[in-house]
Order: C-alpha cells, then sequence, then structure tokens
C-alpha cells in the first residue's frame, strides 16, 4: 500500500468452511499510513480475514505477520460485552497509561456516553458507540473496524468520520456505507470467491474498477473455452504425430478442463422485484398540525405534510429524535396528542422494520420463506418452490434448513428482504433497509424502489442510500420540529448551507424560499401572511364537502362494477352486458381520478388560505 515497510500482512491464506474455500489464497499487506477499506460480497470472508488479522482466528495455512511492539486493536460487527455490566468497565479494561484513560473518558464525552450507564438495556446504537470508544482510546498502530457505521445516526457518523481522520491509526474498514468508504479509504481491497485484488484508488473508482475486472476474466475464460475446443478436436481428429509428444499434448488438454473445471464464476445478483399491488388513492398520508410527547420531550411539534402516491420520503435526525414515532403516526399506528393524520383510500402497506419481526427464532430458512407450512412459497397470487425461490435471493439449496440463528448479518438482512417480498403492496415502508446488505444487494434494493409504482417512506442513516432513492427528507430538528427539505441527503445539506450563509448576510428571503407552515413553530405568533386575510369561496367550500360524497359513490359503482366482470363466463353469455360493464368501469375510474385531484387542489388551497 504505502512505500514504507509493511508493519502487517497475511499471506496465502487458505480457510476452508465445510466443502467450499472461504479464503483461497488471500493477501493483505498494512502499513502505518494505510487506509483501506476491505468490500466483497454478503458471505465473502470479509469478517473472517479480519478477525485472522487481528489474530483472533488461525487460518487452514497460509503466513501472518505482525511488527514487534504493533498494536492491533478490533472492533467487530458483533461486540462481545460479556463480563462487563457498565459502559466505563468495558471502555477502559486494559488501559494503564494515564493519557490513555483521558482520551477514553473524552471518546465518552464525544459519543454521549453515560460512564456508568448499564450495558444490557443498551440499543444497538449505544452499544456501538461503547465499542467504539473502547476500540480508539489507546491510539493503536493499527485499527481494525467491522461495519462501524451500523446503529448509528448520522451525527455519529459524521463525528467517527472526523475522528479517524485525527488519529495516527492506519484502517482497514468494513462498511455497507458508501459515502463513509468513499470519505475514509484511499486504497481498496476486493475479496471476491477466497482471493483478495488491491485497486490503489479511493473507493468511489471501485465498482467501474470492478465491473472491468469481471469482463477481463470472461474474455479469459472464453479464450479457456477456445483453447479447449481446439485441442479436443486435434483429439479425435489429428493424433498422428510422435507419440511423445501427443502424450504431453493430452495431459496439457486435462490439465486445461480440470482448471476450468475448478473455475468459480462470480456470484450471481439476486432476482426479485417489489410485488405491485392495486393503485392506492392520489393522496396517501395528510398530516394536519400534530403534536407528539412522551413526558417533557417534544418528538413532533406542529408537523403537517401532504405525502401523493409514487412519493419517495425518507426520514433522518439522531437516534432517539422521533423518526419511528413520527412514521408509526404517518401509518395511523400510533395517534398524535393533538391534530389530525388522515390515510388515503386503497392503501396496501409493506413494512419492513429494522428488528426484522416476523422470524422466529427457531425456525430454519424454509420456514422462514414459507411461514412454517411446507414447501411452496406464495408470491402474490402464484406459487414457487421454496428451493427456487432460495435461489432467487443467493441462498444455497443447502441451506433450506439452516437455523435462521446462525446466518450471517447480510444472510438474514436478504432473508427478511424475500419474506417481504413475496405480497403485493403500493405503499412501502422501510426502518434501515440497508443493515448488513453488500453493496450488489444495495445497488438491486435502490433499482427496485426506482421502478416501484407505489409510495415510499423510509428510515436510514446512509447518506448515499438517501441521495440515490428519495425525493424529499423530513429533517428532525430541535424540540421537535420536522423540517421538509426537496430532494436527497446532499440536497438537504446544501439548502441548509444556504439559509445559513443567507441568515449571516442578513439577505431577505424571497416568497418562494420563505417559510411554509411545516417549519413554523406554530404558536401562533407573528403576522400573519396577506393570504390569511382571504377566505375560501362558496363554491370551493361546497365542493370540497361534496367532493368526498361522490368519491364515495364512485368507488361503489367501481367496486359493483369489477363485482359484475368477475364473472368469467359474462363475455361468452351476454358480450353486451360484459361491454357495458366495462365501459361504466373505466368511466368510474376516470371519473374517480378527477375528483381526487379537484378535492387535493381544492384542500391545498384550504390549508394555504388558513396558514
Amino acid at each position: 500500500m504505502s512505500a514504507s515497510p509493511p508493519i502487517l500482512y497475511v499471506d496465502d491464506i487458505h480457510l476452508t468452511h465445510g466443502v467450499t474455500p472461504l479464503l483461497d489464497g488471500a493477501s493483505l499487506s498494512v502499513g502505518r499510513d494505510d487506509r483501506i477499506c476491505l468490500v466483497g460480497r454478503n458471505g465473502s470472508g470479509k469478517s473472517t480475514l479480519l478477525k485472522i488479522i487481528a489474530g483472533l482466528v488461525e487460518a487452514d495455512s497460509g503466513e501472518r505477520f505482525v511488527q514487534p511492539g504493533i498494536a492491533v486493536e478490533y472492533l467487530a460487527q458483533d461486540p462481545d460485552f460479556s463480563g462487563f455490566e457498565k459502559a466505563e468497565d468495558f471502555i477502559l479494561q486494559g488501559l494503564m497509561d494515564n493519557e490513555d484513560r483521558q482520551r477514553a473518558f473524552q471518546l465518552m464525552a464525544d459519543l454521549h456516553i453515560d460512564k456508568d450507564g448499564e450495558i444490557e438495556p443498551m440499543s444497538g446504537g449505544e452499544r456501538r458507540r461503547v465499542a467504539l470508544a473502547k476500540a480508539m482510546a489507546g491510539q493503536p498502530e493499527i485499527l481494525l473496524l467491522d461495519e462501524p457505521t451500523n446503529h448509528l445516526d448520522l451525527p455519529a457518523i459524521e463525528w467517527l468520520e472526523g475522528a479517524l481522520r485525527q488519529i495516527n491509526s492506519a484502517l482497514i474498514l468494513v462498511s455497507h456505507d458508501r459515502r463513509f468508504l468513499t470519505n475514509m479509504a484511499s486504497h481498496t481491497v476486493w475479496l471476491d470467491r477466497g482471493q483478495t485484488k488491491l485497486m490503489r484508488k479511493n473507493f468511489s473508482h471501485f465498482e467501474d474498477w470492478r465491473d472491468g475486472e469481471l469482463e477481463r476474466e470472461a474474455e479469459m475464460q472464453h479464450k479457456l473455452d477456445r483453447k479447449i475446443a481446439r485441442e479436443e478436436d486435434w483429439l479425435r481428429y489429428g493424433v498422428t504425430a510422435r507419440r511423445k509428444r501427443n502424450v504431453r499434448r493430452l495431459g496439457d488438454l486435462q490439465s486445461l478442463r480440470q482448471k476450468r473445471r475448478d473455475y468459480r464464476g462470480p456470484q450471481g445478483d439476486m432476482e426479485a422485484v417489489l410485488q405491485a399491488g392495486d393503485r392506492s388513492g392520489k393522496l396517501v398520508v395528510k398530516a394536519d398540525k400534530i403534536n407528539k410527547a412522551y413526558g417533557e420531550k417534544l418528538l413532533v411539534t406542529n408537523f403537517s405534510t401532504q405525502i401523493k402516491r409514487g412519493s419517495r420520503i425518507g426520514l433522518i435526525g439522531p437516534n432517539g429524535a422521533g423518526k419511528t414515532t413520527l412514521l408509526n403516526i404517518l401509518l395511523g399506528a400510533l395517534a398524535p396528542d393533538s391534530g389530525n393524520v388522515r390515510l388515503g383510500k386503497n392503501l396496501t402497506p409493506l413494512i419492513l422494520d429494522q428488528q426484522r419481526k416476523g422470524i422466529k427464532k427457531d425456525w430454519h430458512v424454509k420456514d422462514a420463506l414459507t411461514d412454517g407450512a411446507g414447501d411452496l412459497v406464495s408470491i402474490g397470487e402464484e406459487t414457487m418452490h421454496v428451493i427456487g425461490y432460495m435461489k432467487n435471493f443467493l441462498f444455497h439449496p443447502s441451506q433450506m434448513r439452516t437455523p435462521v440463528s446462525v446466518l450471517s448479518g447480510g444472510e438474514q438482512a436478504r432473508l427478511f428482504l424475500a419474506r417481504g417480498l413475496r405480497q403485493p403492496s403500493n405503499l412501502l415502508v422501510m426502518d434501515e433497509p440497508t443493515n448488513d446488505l453488500d453493496l450488489e444487494t444495495l445497488d438491486l434494493l435502490q433499482e427496485m424502489i426506482a421502478a416501484y409504482e407505489g409510495t415510499v417512506i423510509l428510515v436510514s442513516h446512509d447518506r448515499d442510500f438517501l441521495d440515490r432513492t428519495v425525493t424529499a427528507v423530513f429533517n428532525a430538528e430541535e424540540a421537535g420540529r420536522w423540517i421538509e427539505y426537496a430532494g436527497g441527503y446532499s440536497d438537504m445539506k446544501a439548502q441548509q448551507k444556504m439559509a445559513v450563509r443567507d441568515a449571516e448576510q442578513g439577505a431577505p428571503q424571497k416568497p418562494s424560499e420563505q417559510k411554509t407552515p411545516k417549519q413554523n413553530s406554530g404558536d401562533g405568533s407573528g403576522v400573519k401572511s396577506a393570504s390569511a386575510a382571504r377566505k375560501l369561496s362558496y363554491k370551493h367550500g361546497f365542493r370540497l364537502q361534496k367532493l368526498p360524497q361522490e368519491m364515495a359513490a364512485l368507488e361503489k359503482q367501481i367496486g359493483a362494477a369489477e363485482a359484475v366482470l368477475a364473472d368469467s363466463g359474462l363475455f361468452t353469455s351476454d358480450p353486451q352486458k360484459f361491454e357495458a360493464s366495462a365501459a361504466q368501469l373505466e368511466a368510474a375510474k376516470t371519473q374517480l381520478a378527477a375528483a381526487e385531484e379537484e378535492w387535493l387542489a381544492l384542500e391545498m388551497l384550504r390549508e394555504e388560505i388558513e396558514s
């Protein structure tokens, strides 16, 4: 990596789990100033290689060298806190130097860790902070971090990036967070099919480089196949020369055949789509001046919004800011203390939560996909054998009876995704969907969301994922205020910087930039706008009252026409009735769409005037 001699290296590492080699000649060296990201598919052996580098796992064969006096600290993906009750005890273990102990207490303050807090009841994010403080306190020469951003909120991730830039440790990072890897690593090591390949560039170049490597590999395999075909043709028709040369050439052909048999192709991509349900109404959620508090803590203050069909909304903010609370209020699962929430018509939600509920601890992979009943998976109105469905999500048939509890974090994430995608929906709700997924699966998930015809609401701390998937973000600010920004995470940061700059320069806001009711404190203070003096006209008010009744009547007409058309023999027995019912259904749907559009426009006008 660097020009200086390595302070640690592993070379030609082999390790086999079962019958398939997990590591098959992997090598990696670390210099004093190196910042390396280790990337690869779920199950490729990244965590195992980190443990071998840390000296926690012994390889079947290969060499590991560490320069004398070099300290190596390892942050596990799932740290072991056994034997420690309080955060302070865990963080200070093994720290004898007074400077290290002072640094540990400073890290506890920076990471908002209660040093006397008990570890057992802590959340995933709190435990991750404790483990990070422990890993960083001693300032080791080499720091190995396995998924360090998992469960961290955005402020903590950005703090971690700043802290890692300042320490003198060499870094090896394993992470699914593209933005984190791009910001932190100068070299990229790709672990693929048990072997490592080095790219001496920042991670931002990785995907183009990887695709180029796979293309070259495919070309080499094509050349090998052509060479084998030529030699086999010689074997059939051209064995006429000297015997010794023929024996040698036949041996070479056998070697070529063995090389092709031993070839392990790249792992394929998941084959999955989001099952689209019936279209929802144009308005999915309308929240009007909602408030929610727990004790003295304000989580939502005077928040109003309208989420329309096809919207992509991201909820972001620090842990404990109320993201899940706001999400549950918007879904109608939790009542606000005050204000109103109206859900749209014909909603079929699919909710993928962070806790991955619904999977029993004693289930095998097959049970999780079939709900413990038989060997068939129900996908919408169709069925598929469980092994075929497993292959779509990159599970090997031999894993059918593997207990869910022994799967890796990435495999559990894929399994939970496979369960959710069985059912059609028109409202997709995802809470931290990126945790433990590899980059290729994240790419597929982003493509699925882009192609999804329904509405998406997601909670995420992954900045790159937000930029690639959402069209608006709701950001948690102080005292329960939620501000809506157009675009993704980067767009929000740009708008915030622009607002700060304008405030410092004293620039007056343009009318289009003035705060909306979503951004106001809701205390009723201040001068009312000129539009507030207006009133909704009698004609508009009358239509606003009548439209819900008209929409309900049209929905009944649609239901009645669909019931008539459900008769499979109607077209043959009474074609005129079939055509009349089909025309009535189409007309009612058109009228309903127009009525929804009119109602939505009038509602927005009413809200603007009342604000």
